[in-house]
């Protein structure tokens, strides 16, 4: 005979943020797959373009593009020895104007938090293997990353 203490239901087990994340993910589909090649200048220029003249449903996520297209590109100037401040600056700018881009659309929301949460594991990811010189900004970034997050979050389960 074969006794079991205890029992935890499996859900309990996982971190509520992954059960989320598995939600997001799931609720979304992979209509928008996370991309993680190097953006070239002209994509770069298009997406700012596209995102400045966008109306309010669309500057959220376009915007959260643009934060990690911005970041794949720090993390490959990074890994060649170029210096990438100039870039992260770019990307700590960007971030902030997520905040004014949040609008009512509750899918692209998602999908800019998804992104978002990638787009800072990514930081992480380089934080690890940054200059001491470049380790503020990127500290900075990150820390609004994780904000910008919370807040995309928020306005999702408010809606």
């Amino acid at each position: 005979m074969f006794f079991v203490k205890s029992v935890r239901p499996v859900s309990s087990a996982l971190p509520p943020t992954m059960l989320l994340l598995g939600f997001l993910l799931y609720a979304t589909g992979n209509a928008h797959a996370i991309d993680d090649r190097v953006p070239d200048a002209a994509a770069i220029a298009a997406l700012q373009a596209k995102a400045q003249s966008a109306g309010a449903r669309e500057q959220c996520f376009l915007y959260a593009e643009l934060v990690h297209q911005m970041t794949e590109l720090a993390g490959h100037q990074m890994n060649a020895g170029d210096d990438a401040r100039q870039t992260l600056v770019a990307v700590h700018d960007y971030a902030q104007k997520i905040h004014m881009g949040m609008a009512d659309d509750t899918k692209k929301l998602k999908n800019a938090q998804i992104l978002m949460e990638h787009t800072a594991f990514r930081l992480k990811e380089i934080l690890h293997s940054a200059s001491l010189e470049d380790r503020p900004v990127l500290e900075a970034t990150l820390k609004q990353l994780d904000q910008v997050q919370t807040e995309l979050m928020m306005q999702v389960f408010k809606h």
